[in-house]
Formats: C-alpha cells, structure tokens, sequence
C-alpha cells in the first residue's frame, strides 16, 4: 500500500482531488482561504500521497440514497407544431422580440445576485457625486474601479443561471 502512495500522480487524479475539494467547498466544509490552499497544494502534488494528505480529513461522496440533491428529470421533448397555413413550416411560431420566460426560482437566485451590487452602488456613486460637487472638479469617476469589475462577474453568473452554459456540465440543485 505504501508504494502506491510514492507513485507519481496524473492529472487526472488532481483533477479528480480538485472536484472533491469544489464539492466540499459548496457543502460548507472548507471555507475560501483553505479551499484556495488546498487546491494550489493539488495541482502542485507529485505522488498519491501528497493527493491523500490534502482531503485526509474531508469525508467521500455520500451515496446517493444520502445525497440532498435530485437527479434532473429529462425535459420531455417539444411536440412538433402543426402547419395550418400553406407554405408554413411547421415551426412554432414566436412573436419578434420576445424573450423565454425566466423561472421563479432563477427570478430570485438573479435578485440575489444583483441586490448587493445595487445596493453598493446606491452608496458610492452618491458619495462620489457629493465630493465631486464640493471639490468642483470631476478627477474621476473611482466607483467604477468597484462596481465595474463586481458588475462583469455578477453579469458572468447571471448570464449562468439563466441557461446560456457554453457546453458546460449543468448541475441541477434541486432540494
């Protein structure tokens, strides 16, 4: 057994130590700092034991008959709209300039997202606008420097929740 722990590790295998430390991660068992610690430790390991000793103290994957998440039920598939006019197509027909409907629960996880950032931004561009007008000069418009970059990732997630996931894994979290 302890040979296999000097032998050298894939990438694979990080990868693999990597995805356990994102899980743990998302149950609340590492906080950020040690997650970051921890993965930086994973993609520099060299053997099975280096791997080992960065999850030695997180559990293993619950079986699924434990597991708080649902298995996605596969969307049935879209029934084939019926010609009525000569020429038509048969495909569905959707209105210019509508958009598809945003769910209830995606509704709410976006005003999750996007209330702090608000609210933020509610407090600095006013403070920003009252020292601009004491001093008399605009220097620069500094919220920006925050709200910018906290907007873009916020824009990122939001675009994600809302089903645009570019040949990503969707993982449906249903409880």
């Amino acid at each position: 057994m302890d040979g296999q722990r000097e032998m050298r590790a894939a990438d694979r295998d990080r990868e693999a130590v990597a995805e356990r430390l994102r899980v743990a991660l998302e149950e609340g068992r590492l906080g950020l700092h040690e997650y970051d610690e921890r993965l930086a430790r994973t993609y520099g390991a060299r053997t099975y034991g280096d791997l080992d000793e960065v999850v030695a103290d997180l559990p293993g994957p619950a079986p699924a008959e434990r597991s708080a998440v649902v298995p996605a039920t596969p969307a049935p598939p879209p029934a084939p709209a019926t010609a009525t006019e000569p020429g038509a197509t048969g495909a569905p027909a959707v209105p210019a300039g509508s958009t598809t409907p945003v769910e209830p629960e995606a509704r709410s996880r976006l005003l999750g997202l996007w209330l702090p950032w608000l609210r933020v931004a509610a407090i600095l561009v006013p403070i920003w606008l009252i020292s601009a007008v004491a001093s008399g000069h605009v220097a620069g418009v500094w919220p920006l420097w925050v709200l910018g970059p906290w907007g873009g990732l916020v824009l990122m997630q939001s675009v994600g929740l809302i089903g645009v996931d570019h040949g990503r894994k969707r993982r449906d979290r249903r409880r």
